[in-house]
């Protein structure tokens, strides 16, 4: 049968393709989703993106225009409510924002339905702020300090122009309720577990390096791991980049090296020979855990965020035949971490390489594909069955259809 959304005239709207992380790979799936639908985005670095994502029509906002905006577009961060208002989505019977910033404030037509996937409520004025501005000049955070009040009202009022949410996590959806108190659907975001599952799991190797695989920036806490690793002989490999890479370069000791960028080859066969995935910041859901999981590699994570959802930790374990996959630490210090690797070091064998690569598989791509489609097909018949001409107590039913 026909899905109802064959018919539509589909836009996508993404708050910025300068980099290709894990808000991409969601985007690339809706890619898939919907072929021929242009996407709408702040600022576009052609290039940036998968094959899969440039070869749509990609718009810019007025933003573009500014020299220099794609390489400092944070600096832009006031200018980001008035851009995202300025695309012309009227021609649009359905819209599909992917969000973490201000991609959700899109103004559509009237009696288009606007379905907002939402990896986080804006993260620079709300939870992290604090991280965001370490390291700022005083007058920059004097600045913040003044836009993030008016960013906070914008973006609260900005909710009401969404028709259905989506979060990739139960941890988003608990933020959505909280900022705008509206209820959220969890599907959790695409991941390409088959590039990172080898043709044959190896067991765990005492000796292989931990291994960190994060953007180093501040509320990554990429720090914590550089003093746990200060002293002992264990081994750790970093691989990313970012703002804070020389500072954490300068503090690290003899065993540990830092890769910056790797290919998806080299990132697969870093998993594989690692002995365990360190991961000490609280993440909206975190990709990372699970590529890594998917290598058959176990994940010491902070107890908070999406990993609490991805990483069955030791000790929690249920039912038959079931293993850990990781261990969790409840507090984002320097012993909390070394505690929670050593207890890792000592119950080794309880972590099965097999099992976890197995665990991994629930969060396949196709999974993502098709909970979205039929979330979308469900959304619009809910909306186009409002009423037979669309009346406006209907159409508010609808929209509080959860």
């Amino acid at each position: 049968m026909e899905s109802p959304l064959s018919s539509l005239k589909v836009a996508l709207v993404h708050d910025w393709l300068v980099t290709y992380r894990g808000g991409e790979k969601v985007l690339e799936g809706l890619c898939r989703l919907f072929p021929s639908a242009p996407i709408h985005t702040l600022l576009h670095e052609k290039g940036s993106q998968p094959l899969s994502i440039e070869r749509h029509t990609i718009i810019e906002s007025p933003l573009a225009k500014i020299p220099g905006a794609r390489k400092r577009h944070r600096l832009l961060l006031p200018l980001y409510p008035w851009a995202i208002e300025q695309f012309d989505l009227s021609a649009y019977d359905l819209v599909v924002s992917t969000s973490h910033a201000v991609a959700k404030g899109v103004i559509t037509r009237a009696d288009a339905v606007h379905v907002c996937y939402v990896h986080t409520p804006m993260r620079y004025v709300w939870e992290l702020t604090g991280d965001y501005m370490r390291g700022m000049s005083r007058p920059v955070r004097a600045a913040v300090s003044i836009v993030a009040p008016l960013l906070r009202l914008w973006d609260e009022s900005s909710e009401r122009r969404v028709d259905h949410f989506v979060a990739n996590s139960r941890t988003v959806a608990r933020r959505i309720h909280k900022r705008y108190r509206r209820d959220a659907h969890v599907i959790y975001p695409p991941v390409d577990v088959d590039r990172f599952a080898p043709a044959a799991v190896t067991p765990l190797d005492k000796d292989a390096p931990y291994l960190v695989v994060s953007a180093l920036v501040p509320y990554k806490r990429i720090d914590l791991v550089i003093d746990a690793f200060k002293t002992g002989s264990r081994k750790l490999v970093i691989i990313g980049d970012g703002p804070e890479r020389e500072r954490l370069e300068r503090e690290a000791g003899p065993n540990v090296r830092f890769l910056g960028y790797q290919t998806s080859a080299q990132l697969a066969e870093h998993y594989r020979n690692a002995q365990a995935l360190l991961f000490p910041g609280e993440e909206d859901f975190g990709i990372t855990p699970v590529e890594a999981m998917a290598a058959g590699r176990p994940v010491i994570a902070f107890a908070r965020g999406g990993a609490t959802e991805s990483v069955v930790p030791l000790g929690h374990v249920k039912g038959e035949g079931k293993a850990p996959t990781g261990v969790w630490f409840d507090a984002q210090t320097t012993p909390a971490l070394l505690q929670a690797i050593e207890r890792f070091e000592a119950s080794r064998e309880k972590f099965l390489p097999a099992s976890i690569s197995e665990h991994a598989r629930r969060f396949h791509g196709e999974r993502f594909l098709g909970e979205m489609k039929s979330l979308l097909e469900g959304v619009w018949q809910s909306f186009s069955h409002a009423g037979p001409t669309g009346d406006v107590a209907s159409l508010t039913q609808a929209r509080h259809r959860r």
